[in-house]
């Protein structure tokens, strides 16, 4: 089948409109070696052998448990996530404009929007976004929208991955962001000026540190900019939440909620925002109504397929989100409750304690975060962080994340609720000669 959609004749008007005669001389600046080359490939193979080789192929990327930390962590997945989230009519991201012929997707999606409503004890979410650095952009973009100011005061201890996107789309439109240098391992009171519209901070911030909002949200609101918590999903089992701390909107990376880590991504990010802004969210929402004969249903809302194709006019130029990524956290907090979410949460924190405690006992190592922390913690090494984590992976472990913004030998490390005593044991032995305990 051809997929190119022009014509002999459309393609000989091109060619004579740049003073060309075949469609090659297009490419003749390139080298002929990148335009015809060699490609060296293995004699074919039956199913059987494909499948053992793609099996040796990904056991390359199974060295053992994983303690790097950085908002992306190993979690237990239960098999009714994979079972649900794989079956065919689930299996596209793109956006269900026909009501009629999509109200099972649509449900989901709006099931997905309640559950992250009140995670976040705030009264509205979105059908999800990206990955968690996206959807901060987009929540400061909403607040500079709503207050039209364009300052943003960001918290060092937000993700330096989503500061750098966060700066990328603010430059875009002329906006402003100045950093809050973190006092220890937290983020102090500051003042806000009257040309700020977003005050944005993190909790449990990069360096796992639990934060309070309340402050910080009541001097935004005394200047009249608004708060972006940036949140980890999981810990909001066990946390107030951002909603019930005086902040508007709510941002953050979903991967916790039922998604493998698998290499980075795919993951989704998901924003909640205070009823008020409603109508400046981003991306698409799932409402539901009834029909002619007075039976449920669910139809897109408050939002025209024409906002998003507007460029510099529009709200935003999300469209098609990371549905499947986040239909998968849909099952899993389904599947858990609010009971086994909160045990996972426990769990996860009480873990990272005990490995907080155990790797303090290694020589030369000092702590940059300070209790409370949820899942995460920095550490001040005494080696480069680099040659601790080419250690511990020649032990089996994933650990010793560089974090080099917040010091030299800086890292991060994390734990989960599926590591048992003799698995923290392990990893501390490992950490100890790879310090050089």
């Amino acid at each position: 089948m051809a997929y190119t959609p022009h014509t002999e004749d459309e393609v000989r008007a091109m060619l004579e409109a740049l003073g060309l005669e075949r469609l090659e001389d297009l490419y003749a600046h390139l080298p002929p070696e990148l335009l015809n080359p060699e490609i060296k490939l293995p004699e074919p193979l039956d199913e059987d052998r494909v499948l053992a080789l793609v099996e040796r192929l990904v056991s390359k990327n199974r060295p053992g448990a994983v303690f790097l930390g950085g908002g992306v962590r190993d979690h237990f997945i239960p098999a009714i996530v994979d079972a649900l989230a794989s079956r065919g009519e689930f299996l596209t991201a793109y956006t269900p404009y026909q009501a009629e012929a999509s109200q099972g997707i649509l449900q989901a999606i709006f099931e997905y929007q309640t559950m992250i409503a009140e995670l976040t004890g705030l009264e509205v979410a979105n059908a999800s976004l990206y990955d968690g650095a996206s959807a901060l952009a987009e929540g400061v973009l909403l607040a500079l929208r709503a207050t039209r100011r364009m300052g943003v005061l960001v918290s060092q201890g937000v993700h330096p991955e989503y500061r750098a996107v966060l700066r990328t789309y603010l430059d875009a439109v002329g906006a402003e962001a100045r950093e809050v240098a973190l006092e220890h391992d937290r983020t102090p009171a500051f003042e806000v000026g009257p040309e700020v519209g977003a005050v944005v901070v993190q909790s449990p911030n990069f360096l796992g540190a639990i934060e309070s909002y309340a402050a910080l949200a009541e001097a935004a609101h005394a200047a009249g900019a608004l708060l972006v918590a940036v949140v980890d999903p999981v810990s909001l089992a066990v946390l107030k939440p951002p909603g019930e701390q005086g902040a508007d909107l709510a941002v953050g990376e979903g991967q916790p909620l039922g998604n493998p880590m698998s290499f980075g991504g795919p993951h989704f990010g998901f924003i909640a925002v205070r009823e008020a802004l409603l109508r400046q969210l981003p991306g698409r929402l799932v409402s539901m109504t009834e029909d002619a004969q007075g039976r449920r249903g669910f139809v897109l809302a408050l939002s025209a397929r024409e906002q998003h194709i507007r460029r510099a006019k529009a709200k935003s130029n999300i469209t098609t989100n990371a549905q499947n990524a986040a239909l998968r956290a849909t099952i899993y907090l389904a599947a858990l409750g609010p009971e086994g979410l909160r045990e996972v949460a426990i769990a996860a924190a009480a873990n990272a304690r005990r490995l907080y405690e155990r790797l303090l006992e290694a020589p030369g190592v000092e702590p940059l975060t300070r209790p409370p922390f949820f899942a995460e913690f920095a550490l001040m090494l005494p080696r480069p962080p680099e040659e601790v984590r080419r250690g511990l992976a020649e032990a089996g472990f994933h650990g010793a994340y560089p974090i080099p913004e917040y010091g030299a030998n800086a890292a991060l490390f994390a734990a989960s609720e599926r590591m048992d005593e003799d698995l923290l044991d392990a990893f501390a032995r490992a950490f100890f000669l790879a310090v050089g305990g």
